[in-house]
């Protein structure tokens, strides 16, 4: 289902017309699977809101692995807060794991946001502190067995869209542990 990116603004405190201002200083991508758009030390530029489609936050080590930071869906908006606050690259990638379609939205208006502590900005930070609350509780707390399971019953069509590899590293473990876990839970 394709969201938009006005009815997100007015949801969160945006008139119409302020709105449709604002969508006037958007660009839609519509880019298809395992595509970068934005790399591990580039310049954070926008926010992206997810219209359509699942994206995830990657980082890259020296070594060449690969960690999956978070997932991002319809209706998500993907914003580098580290890189807001602080004046510096991403430190992780963006990329879309399926064909999708983003708005993307300069984050200077983002900073205006922060600036005038306007409910929108409010919202998106209250969503990353969310987030974050709830995935340092799920790694601390739980085995790998049951972040798997509690993965597995929370995001069951997400599940479906990741490699073993995506989310063995979401869930903080090796992939061959996640086939151990498997063959485990089969048996």
């Amino acid at each position: 289902m394709k969201l938009s990116f006005s009815a997100f603004l007015q949801q969160h405190g945006f008139s119409p017309k302020q709105a449709k201002l604002l969508d006037q200083e958007t660009e839609t991508l519509h880019l298809s699977a395992r595509t970068i758009f934005t790399r591990q030390a580039d310049k954070v530029e926008y926010l992206y809101f997810v219209s359509q489609g699942l994206c995830q936050a990657c980082y890259h080590t020296a070594g060449g692995k690969r960690f999956s930071k978070e997932f991002y869906w319809s209706g998500d908006c993907i914003i580098n807060f580290e890189s807001l606050l602080k004046p510096q690259v991403s430190p992780y990638s963006l990329e879309t794991l399926s064909a999708s379609s983003l708005v993307r939205l300069p984050i200077s208006q983002v900073q205006l946001w922060r600036q005038q502590n306007h409910a929108c900005y409010q919202h998106l930070l209250e969503t990353q502190l969310l987030y974050k609350e709830n995935k340092e509780r799920f790694m601390l707390l739980h085995t790998p067995q049951q972040r798997y399971q509690l993965f597995s019953q929370q995001f069951p069509g997400l599940k479906q869209c990741l490699t073993d590899y995506q989310l063995a590293s979401y869930i903080g473990i090796t992939p061959i542990s996640l086939s151990r876990i498997k063959k485990r839970l089969r048996n």
